[in-house]
Order: C-alpha cells, then structure tokens, then sequence
C-alpha cells in the first residue's frame, strides 16, 4: 500500500501518544502507543523524534511504509498558531506525507465524541481547554496556556485553590474547612504545616498534588462551603468557556453539542455537572451536553477521514473499530 492507500492518525497528549494507520475506508490496519508529548521539555525536534518511532511501529504492525494520503495530528502543546505551524513544519520535514493538518490535542476529543465536524467540547483534566469547529473548517479556540491566558480550573488548578484555601484556614487568615485536615491527612501528614513543608522540600513531588483534586470533590460532597465554592467556580468557567465559542461559531442560536472530556468532567460529579446543566441552560438553551468516552485517537482518525472527503461508511467502520 503506498502514499495515497493509507491515512495517519496521531493522539499526543501530555502522557500518552496513540498513533493509528488507517485506510481510507476506515480500518485500522496498525497501531502503536507510546510516551508524552512534550515539546516544552525536550524540544520540537526531539519531541517529533518520538512520534516518528511510535509511526514506526504502527506502520510495522500495519506492513505499509510511512508515507501517507495525509496526517492529522493532535497534539499537546500546540496551544498558539506559531507552535501549530513550528510542528507541522517538523512534520512535513520528516516525508510522512505532503499534506499535513496539526490540530491542538483538544480537536481529537471533540471530533470523537460527534458524528460531524461540528460543535464544541470543553476537556478539564489536568488543565483546561475548550475547542470548538464547524464543517465549513471554522474553529474557535483560546490559548489554554494557564493564568497568562485568562485560564482558571483543570486538576492542576483546582489542587493549588484547595492548597490556598487550606493553609490559610490553618494559620487564620482564612475561613475554616475541612480541607485543612483532609488535604495534609491524604499524604499520612497531620497538618497544612507538615504538607506545606513536605511540598516546598521536595518530600511530596509537586506533581502528586493532582491528588488532592479527588479529595476537593469528596469535601464539597459533605457540605463543605469552601470546597464548594471552588467546584462551582470550575462550573462558571466550563460554562463560560463553552458559551464564548459556541457564539463564535453561531453555534449558540442552533441545537449543537457541547461535548465533556478528561479526567475531572469525566467524574461526573453532581454537584459540578448540575451546576454546568443549569448555567448552560441559561446561556445556550439550545446546547446539547454530552460526555466523550471514546479514545481520542479516534477523533484524529476522523478528522483524517474529514480531510479526503471519506464517506460516512468509512467513519462507522472507524467508530465501530474503537467504540466497539
């Protein structure tokens, strides 16, 4: 099978790459998994490097060379249209095809959980990111690169709201909560003190602290009014985040779905997805929610399928090969 027989599927997120080699009607004719994609610590080149390999045990598994119809690419760390743009270069350099879409990793969760190119998903796990995109090709999309660009909530964001509001409930300055207890006592440690201190020295690893977010949940499940406030808070950000890009794609005024992803929304906490429900019904009366279930890399496989026009029977083969 040569260039134009085969399609490339790739999903790189922060922890994980999933890579499908995939035929134009829809069957997955190899696979392959590998590490985190993280253009910020290692490099553009490196990081490509470690795509290329894990293309290689895909295509070995699949028995066709690596050259591809076309490649789409999600991928983390491709947040602005400069770092898209630096990527896909990279990919183009490396002759996996002459036609190559670099998409943020955000598109490959949104196109699996819809049946067309059209809608808007809002994916809180470790961080938070919303998409949104339309079949005449328009997206919407935001930096999701943190504080600096407006971002508040995900994993990451949520643990270090709940680590404030702790200590300082401890030391006085701020209003009581059980989280003063429950966080420190999650890691055997019997105060904000001892977990402050653990954390500043290194003891706990600071990347433990996404630990502490299922703790948050549990806290503002008995009542909490602190833990509470912070779950609502992720609420009016998902919804907020949701609505903007809906109305840029003149989604809000038309049934449309606004599908949920990653770790934190996935959880499906009541308190959280009532308030979402409530505030969406609101703001985009009309808006349809929805949860992803299905691996992204199946959102990559179809925005590939998306590019070479493939007819609706090569998606339901590709959906069916992953939804089972």
């Amino acid at each position: 099978m040569g260039v134009n027989g085969a399609l490339l599927a790739i999903d790189a997120g922060n922890s994980k790459t999933d890579v499908a080699v995939v035929s134009l009607g829809g069957t997955v004719l190899g696979a392959a998994r590998g590490g985190g994609f993280q253009p910020p610590v290692v490099g553009v080149g490196e990081a490509v490097d470690g795509l290329v390999e894990i293309v290689g045990r895909a295509c070995a598994e699949a028995g066709v060379p690596a050259e591809f119809a076309h490649v789409a690419a999600c991928l983390a760390n491709a947040d602005l249209p400069v770092e898209e743009a630096a990527l896909r270069a990279e990919l183009l350099g490396r002759g996996l095809s002459r036609s190559v879409r670099v998409h943020n990793d955000t598109f490959a969760i949104l196109r699996a959980g819809v049946d067309e190119p059209r809608g808007v998903a809002v994916v809180c796990g470790a961080g938070i990111n919303c998409v949104g995109m339309t079949p005449d090709g328009r997206t919407a999309r935001f930096p999701a690169i943190g504080k600096i660009s407006g971002d508040w909530g995900g994993g990451g964001g949520l643990a270090d709201e709940a680590l404030w509001f702790a200590a300082r409930a401890e030391d006085g300055r701020g209003l009581p909560t059980a989280l003063a207890r429950t966080l420190p006592a999650h890691f055997g440690l019997d105060s904000m003190s001892a977990l402050i201190e653990a954390l500043h020295l290194g003891r706990i690893p600071m990347g433990r602290r996404l630990e502490l977010t299922p703790v948050l949940f549990r806290v503002a499940a008995q009542g909490d009014p602190v833990a509470e406030s912070l779950v609502d808070r992720l609420a009016d950000e998902v919804v907020a985040m949701a609505a903007v890009a809906l109305r840029r794609l003149g989604l809000d005024r038309e049934e449309a779905p606004v599908m949920l992803g990653g770790s934190v929304l996935a959880a499906r906490h009541p308190r959280l997805e009532g308030r979402i429900r409530e505030l969406l019904a609101a703001r985009a009366p009309k808006a349809v929610i929805g949860f992803v279930t299905a691996p992204p890399v199946l959102g990559a496989g179809l925005l590939a399928l998306d590019a070479v026009a493939a007819g609706p029977e090569a998606k339901a083969r590709l959906r069916e090969r992953y939804e089972g």
